[in-house]
C-alpha cells in the first residue's frame, strides 16, 4: 500500500467494497472517503504515534480493516494504508449499493432503497454487515471483506475535496482537505 493516505483516499474512489458474511454478498463503489496520517494529523486516533490496544492496527502494513465503534453506536470501517508504523488510514463515508441490496435494506431494516441506505460512514458499516468483529481482517480477495477495482481511475475534476466531517476538536488539522467524493454522486454523505 502507498504511504500517500491523500492520494490513496482519491484513488478508492470508485472502487468496490465488496462483504461475504454467511453467505452473504453485499457490495457497493466507495463514492466519499477521508484520509488520516499520524503522527501530525489531530483527527487520527494515533495523533503523536499513540500506541494502543485500539490503535495497534494502525501501525501494521497496509491493507487492513480498521474497524472501531463511534460514540458506542455505529461501527466505522478504515482501510489502513501505512507501511508498518507508519500509522494512515482511510475512513470508507459512503457507498453507492451494487450487490445484495435486499440485504442491505434488512439489515437497516429499510422497506426501500433511498439514499439513506448508505450514504454516511455508520450506515454503510450496517448495510454491508461489518462489525469490530472484523477489525483487524486483511482486505484481500477472498477474506470476509475485500476492495476491488476500481476499474478506471477518476480524473482529478470528478473529484471533490473538502474538509473532514466532524473533526472539529482537530484544530488546524480540521480544515485540511482531506475528504474526497465523487462529483455529483448522489450517494455521497449530504455536504457540511
Amino acid at each position: 500500500m502507498s504511504n500517500d493516505v491523500v492520494a490513496r483516499s482519491k484513488d478508492l474512489l470508485g472502487a468496490v467494497l465488496c462483504t461475504n458474511l454467511g453467505g452473504i454478498l453485499t457490495t457497493g463503489k466507495i463514492v466519499e472517503t477521508e484520509a488520516y496520517k499520524a503522527p501530525a494529523d489531530k483527527a487520527s486516533h494515533a495523533y503523536g504515534n499513540r500506541l494502543t490496544k485500539r490503535t495497534s492496527i494502525l501501525f501494521e502494513p497496509g491493507g487492513q480493516a480498521y474497524i472501531y465503534l463511534c460514540y458506542g453506536i455505529h461501527h466505522l470501517f478504515n482501510v489502513v494504508t501505512g507501511s508498518p508504523g507508519n500509522a494512515h488510514a482511510i475512513l470508507i463515508r459512503a457507498i453507492e449499493p451494487i450487490d445484495g441490496i435486499d440485504h442491505m435494506l434488512a439489515r437497516r431494516k429499510l422497506q426501500k432503497s433511498s439514499y439513506r441506505l448508505t450514504n454516511g460512514p455508520g450506515i454503510l458499516c450496517q448495510a454491508l454487515g461489518i462489525t469490530t468483529d472484523w477489525n483487524g481482517e486483511s482486505l484481500l480477495y477472498p477474506n470476509n471483506i475485500w476492495i476491488e477495482g476500481p476499474a478506471n481511475k477518476l480524473k482529478k475534476k470528478d473529484i471533490i475535496s473538502s474538509p473532514r466531517v466532524g473533526v472539529d476538536y482537530a484544530e488546524e488539522c480540521a480544515l485540511w482537505n482531506w475528504r474526497f467524493r465523487i462529483k455529483g454522486n448522489p450517494w455521497c454523505s449530504p455536504a457540511k
